[in-house]
């Protein structure tokens, strides 16, 4: 059995190395940089960050699962995400923008999978919030897929009004996808189960609520057609 202490040794080296890291990029060594964002990931999953962020979320794990102890898969995960939060950063600086979307968008994917199986908030500190990844891939749309899934965090955490935000985006990009508006209908039959006091918290107001849940039943025509 992997012993507690042998796993907060591996998180005491994840957070050495992003601190490294961190301080390359903001006295802008980009090419010192990548290579040590590089290196941590060949250690991690045998392939440079922007050759991870092609792979599929499964591909991904599989590669940080093998010949590994399952206790450690939780930490490394997480410390593949940070590095390719910091990945997308250094191209986002060096000006290759496609390419840090890429990666950005990766490393959203993983966060989201991992925060649907495990409690956000309990996740170490040196883990990026979907809060900031969303941040930095703003400026073009998402794909469906991806606000799906961030439409369920958000759900999932008690943001209410920025998960109906993103269906009201969803519904937008899938205008004749009757499966969106089935989406939709499950979506406000959940929260106006819960309580008034709960739904302001979520900065969505039942009167709010009811009014998103009127205007999304006013597209089923444009749906149906």
């Amino acid at each position: 059995m992997i012993r507690r202490d042998y796993i907060l040794q591996m998180i005491e080296e994840c957070i050495q190395a992003l601190t490294q890291i961190r301080l390359l990029r903001q006295s802008g060594r980009w090419e010192e940089a990548r290579q040590a964002v590089d290196a941590q990931c060949e250690k991690l999953a045998t392939a440079e960050a922007r050759n991870l962020a092609q792979l599929s979320e499964t591909e991904l794990l599989a590669r940080l699962v093998t010949d590994q102890p399952t206790q450690t898969v939780r930490t490394r995960l997480f410390l593949l995400i940070s590095l390719l939060q910091e990945a997308g950063e250094i191209a986002t600086a060096e000006g290759r923008v496609s390419e840090a979307r890429e990666i950005h968008l990766k490393a959203l994917h993983l966060l989201l999978d991992a925060s649907a199986q495990d409690d956000a908030n309990g996740q170490p500190a040196f883990v990026p919030r979907a809060e900031s990844l969303v941040l930095s891939l703003a400026g073009a749309p998402m794909p469906v897929r991806t606000q799906v899934l961030l439409m369920r965090h958000y759900e999932s955490t008690g943001q209410w009004a920025k998960a109906e935000d993103t269906l009201f985006s969803i519904l937008d990009a899938t205008p004749k996808d009757s499966a969106s508006l089935e989406f939709g209908r499950a979506f406000y039959e959940r929260i106006l189960r819960q309580n008034d006091a709960t739904l302001m918290a979520g900065n969505l107001p039942r009167a709010e609520a009811e009014e998103g849940q009127r205007e999304l039943e006013g597209r089923a025509p444009t749906f149906a057609s």
